[in-house]
């Protein structure tokens, strides 16, 4: 299993956790705002500078 898996696989079991620790309302928000903020963030770049965003993640993947 590759780590990117491990980690989508741990986010989702802390996610779970989470509805039954807090109340729903409270663990949606967590929920968004970490998938949210990276969202917002690359959103409010320039298109240039999402266009070398895009290009340093084909280089890490050796594309």
């Amino acid at each position: 299993m590759s780590t990117q898996t491990k980690l989508v696989i741990g986010g989702v079991v802390v996610g779970f956790l989470t509805l039954f620790i807090f109340p729903w309302w409270l663990s949606a928000l967590i929920i968004l705002g970490v998938v949210g903020a990276p969202l917002v963030g690359y959103l409010m770049l320039d298109p240039s500078q999402r266009k070398r965003v895009r290009s340093q993640g084909r280089k890490r993947l050796g594309s």
